[in-house]
This record gives C-alpha cells, structure tokens and sequence, in this order.
C-alpha cells in the first residue's frame, strides 16, 4: 500500500504537526535562556516532556534519532494519531551557529522501521556552484524515502552566498520562491517552507506574499516557524492557509520560551498547549486539504 499524507494529517487533510528534531541548535537555546550548555540527557528528556504535552493535539510529530527520537517511538509516547516523522539529515554546525549544509543520514534511513510514516531533509538552498549537487541530493532523498515506503518532506532553507551578501544584491523572498520553483516539481510527499516576509507583514502583506509563494509550488506545501516571532506565527499560518497551505511544521514557534524553565512539563501545558489548540482551529478552518493540492 503506498502511503499518503493521511498519516500525517488531520481527519479533514490539514496538518498541524510538531517539530521536536533540533540538535545542537536546541543546545544552544537554553544557553541562551541562562540554563548554560545541557548534556546529552537534558535534550533528551526535553523532547520526551514535548512528545507528551503535545503529542496529543498533533497530526505529525518531528524528532531525530541523535536524541532518543526513535525511543519516544518505541516508548509509545505519542497515540496513534500522530504520525512519526523521522529527521533523515545529517548537519554541519558549528556551536551556537546555523547549520551550514546538510547530507542524507543514511543511519536515519537505514533505522525506518514499522510505525515511521516519513522521513525529512532539511537542505541549505544557495544560489553558488554546489546546486545542482543539493538538487540531486533531493532527488536521491525523495527516491530513497519511495523505496523504503514512507513519506518525503522536504525543507529547503535559503541562504545568501557571500557574493550576495556583499553585492546588497540578496532578496530572501526572491529565493524563497525560486527554490519553491526548482525543488516541489522533483515531488517530495510534503514541501515544508519559510513563512513569506518573516511573519512581519501585515494581514494584507502577508495574504499577498503567501499567494505569491503559492503560484510558485508544486503539490502539497506547509509552513515553517523559524525566523518568525512567536506572536506573529499563528497569524501567518492562517495567511498561508488561505493561500493554498495545508498547515504547518512547527517548533520554535511552540515551545522556544519553556526552555530552560524549571518545570518543563508544567510551561509547556500552561504556554504550549494553547497555542498548539489555536494551530490546529486555524488549520481545520483555513487550510486546503492536503489531497486538493495542485
């Protein structure tokens, strides 16, 4: 049987879906909340703490497997319904810095097994010599997640060259689209994309930008919430919503203000919560059905 985005998604096509794979960036958030640079088993029991508090209201659950992700599987952290999402990229990043370029994890993909429904890659889009190399490696991505039978997503993050960067001649949401252009037509199951303008337009600015991005992507597409203030991102899921998003991938967004907090399990039910509860109102509201994307 080939799999569909059901098992990721909402009962009416939607998804609202937890992203809990950060590694050393996680690190270095609670670094940066005052709670110094954690060992091994804080980030551990901070993803479990997440896949309990939210795995409930999410259609699809985002983790690694360099973090006890594949145990939060087996340990049946989170029900039925929500669908396990494997991180199937390996990261370059130095400490406390952005992940710089991205391979296939062959680990992760060797390690999918029952109860993995899709696998996901994150790769650094740059306008520079290596992309075309990226977009083989997307192909090579969405190929191997087909052979082993579960869902590919696919999340390109773009990038400014240093050329680009010097000239003034960089335009974030010029690339954003163009990477939309070059990478949804190789069809991975789900196209997992920055939040136009940021999150920082206006209800208008945002609907025209999102509508922009949506002519520009081929097949099935959520949202990200990287980059995009936390009290701007649910208005920007709804903008994309109504545009053609079928939802939304999401952690920062979610839970970057419980870390490092002294009860975890208690921050995450008094802020996270909620605002996953007001996620997923928008997307069974506004969001197009996963099945009636073009």
């Amino acid at each position: 049987m080939t799999a569909t985005l059901d098992a990721i998604a909402r009962p009416g096509g939607g998804l609202a879906m937890v992203a809990m794979d950060q590694r050393e960036s996680l690190r270095h958030m609670f670094h940066l909340a005052g709670a110094g640079r954690p060992g091994d088993p804080v980030l551990v029991q901070f993803k479990r703490d997440v896949a309990t508090a939210l795995g409930s209201l999410a259609s699809g659950f985002l983790v690694d497997r360099d973090f006890g992700g594949l145990e939060i599987l087996d340990d049946g952290l989170l029900p039925p319904r929500c669908g396990f999402i494997l991180a199937a990229d390996a990261l370059t990043q130095q400490a406390g810095g952005p992940v710089e370029e991205t391979t296939l994890d062959e680990g992760a993909m060797d390690a999918v097994r029952e109860g993995v429904d899709a696998v996901k890659l994150l790769l650094i889009w740059r306008r520079d010599e290596r992309r075309d190399e990226r977009v083989a490696l997307a192909e090579r991505f969405i190929a191997e997640a087909g052979r082993r039978g579960v869902l590919s997503v696919l999340e390109p993050v773009v990038r400014a060259t240093p050329a680009e960067l010097q000239e003034g001649s960089w335009d974030e949401e010029g690339a954003i689209r163009e990477a939309a252009r070059e990478l949804s037509p190789l069809h991975p199951s789900l196209y997992k994309v920055q939040v136009p303008l940021g999150g920082a337009g206006d209800d208008v600015q945002q609907r025209r930008a999102s509508e922009r991005l949506a002519a520009d992507v081929t097949g099935p597409w959520v949202v990200l919430s990287q980059g995009v203030r936390q009290d701007r991102f649910a208005s920007a899921v709804r903008a994309a919503c109504r545009a053609g998003a079928s939802g939304f991938l999401a952690g920062r967004a979610l839970w970057s203000d419980v870390v490092g907090t002294p009860d975890v399990p208690a921050w995450l039910r008094e802020r996270s919560v909620p605002r996953l509860e007001s996620l997923v109102e928008i997307v069974d509201r506004d969001a197009r059905p996963w099945g009636e994307a073009r």
